[in-house]
């Protein structure tokens, strides 16, 4: 497989497949849920399992007209709509799960409910986020946007062992993975944590997160600029071409995610990592075409 560049070829690849990933929507209601699944259908890499309100859904001519791929299961209350998503999921019934016009926290409850929810014991709950950023010539993955306010040193492992294997799953047999800083040096005094990237980066040479490469602490620039690399004279063996930042906490995370989408007018696709299936867990300021990228990404990842 060669390595997939951009969301139209992403598309591409999940339509010659001719593979469809079940998936839970929980109170598909709002028009751009509605209308990143009808896309997803008529591109043939879903099936749609629309659980909570019925009517608002099946009343959506771009959604009738793929009924054969399209499944309902009814209820009125959210708080039950997540729980019967989440069901299907545990029983194999779905492959991604997707959030609707129901409330984050209401949707989370039933996906970390220790009895009945996708998040086994001991894993990490993170979120990953794939952008096509103009001016860059491939995919830039990172983590963490969303979930994760301070990274541990074993939640920021994970973090690399999973968006590893995002990378991966994208074609990329080796991804160079970059752990964000402010500089490239090490500041124990303030930045405490950087102190041990570099276990992570004797981890990533052991073989720990498979086929990678990771370098770090680096900043933005050195990390995907060459020509930047260069100019400071620091030798990396990402090359200023990184195919994944972890950046250092939320805070960093989430003004990259939306500075890039605000002034670059970058694409994105964001899913949460760790549980048993994807969960497409959009904001409620994603547009429909963040959601229908969402879908692409958490199909090639299920």
């Amino acid at each position: 497989m060669s390595s997939i560049s951009n969301f139209q070829e992403l598309i591409a690849h999940l339509s010659l497949r001719n593979e469809r990933k079940r998936v839970a929507i929980v109170c598909a209601t709002d028009s751009s849920t509605q209308s990143a699944v009808a896309r997803a259908l008529h591109d043939g890499f879903i099936d749609a399992i629309f659980v909570g309100p019925k009517a608002p859904v099946e009343a959506n001519p771009d959604i009738a007209s793929h009924i054969d791929h399209v499944n309902y299961i009814e209820t009125s209350d959210s708080d039950e709509a997540a729980f019967l998503a989440v069901q299907l999921i545990r029983e194999g019934k779905a492959d991604i799960l997707m959030k609707g016009l129901i409330n984050t926290d209401n949707l989370l409850h039933a996906v970390l409910n220790k009895e009945h929810g996708i998040l086994p014991r001991g894993q990490v709950l993170t979120h990953l986020t794939a952008s096509s950023i103009p001016g860059y010539s491939k995919f830039l993955f990172f983590s963490d946007a969303a979930v994760i306010p301070y990274p541990t040193q074993e939640q920021r492992i994970e973090q690399v062992r999973y968006i590893a294997k995002l990378c991966r799953d994208f074609g990329i047999a080796e991804p160079k993975i970059s752990l964000i800083h402010c500089s490239e040096k090490v500041g124990g005094k303030f930045f405490p944590f950087t102190e041990r990237y570099g276990e992570i980066i004797e981890s990533g040479r052991g073989g720990e997160f498979g086929p990678c490469v990771i370098d770090g602490p680096l900043d933005l620039k050195t990390s995907c600029c060459k020509e930047s690399l260069d100019k400071k004279g620091i030798q990396s063996p990402l090359d200023g071409a990184a195919d994944a930042l972890i950046f250092p906490d939320i805070e960093a995370g989430n003004v990259f995610y939306k500075t890039i989408t605000l002034f670059c007018q970058a694409d994105t696709a964001g899913i949460l990592a760790g549980t048993i299936a994807p969960v497409v867990l959009p904001s409620r300021s994603d547009d429909q075409k963040c959601k229908y990228y969402s879908l692409a990404l958490a199909a090639i990842n299920a």
